[in-house]
């Protein structure tokens, strides 16, 4: 059980995202993998701190998630000195690494404004909690995947 439980820094950290993109009804920020992958939470929690250093609907409207995520690594290394830790192409995936997600989030917590209020908070803990999938059922979950695309490229 303690495996699927998030950490206290973690719930913070999330609390802070939630907190800084409510703004943006493009973005629901609810975890550290899937929640990321088009790009648009990373430009909106850079946007919500930093409105100066770019057009939020043109990124937003305009580009497609590898495109976003680079916009917003670019953004990060050039007015914040963040390194750009991550790959876009490794990001905008169904699910990208967790630990590498939240060690580039925490990279902007420590340069970024950090207020969280206690409403934050209670907000993340209230989320529903995502059962972790084992190895086993992840391999069964893409095997039916390719069985389900082999059956519907298959014609009569």
């Amino acid at each position: 059980m303690a495996g699927l439980q998030q950490t206290n820094s973690e719930k913070i950290l999330l609390s802070w995202v939630r907190q800084s993109t409510r703004n943006y009804p493009q973005v629901n920020v609810i975890n550290f993998t899937s929640s990321w992958s088009d790009g648009l939470a990373f430009n909106a929690l850079l946007h919500s701190h930093r409105p100066d250093l770019f057009d939020w609907n043109a990124v937003a409207s305009q580009q497609s998630p590898v495109q976003r995520l680079d916009h917003a690594f670019n953004i990060a290394r050039q007015h914040l000195g963040i390194e750009k830790l991550l790959d876009p192409e490794d990001v905008a995936t169904a699910c990208p690494d967790k630990k590498s997600i939240l060690m580039y989030v925490t990279s902007l917590f420590q340069v970024l404004p950090q207020k969280v209020t206690m409403e934050a908070i209670r907000e993340v803990e209230m989320l529903p909690r995502h059962s972790r999938v084992t190895k086993e059922e992840h391999i069964q979950v893409h095997r039916q995947q390719r069985f389900s695309q082999e059956v519907s490229c298959f014609t009569f």
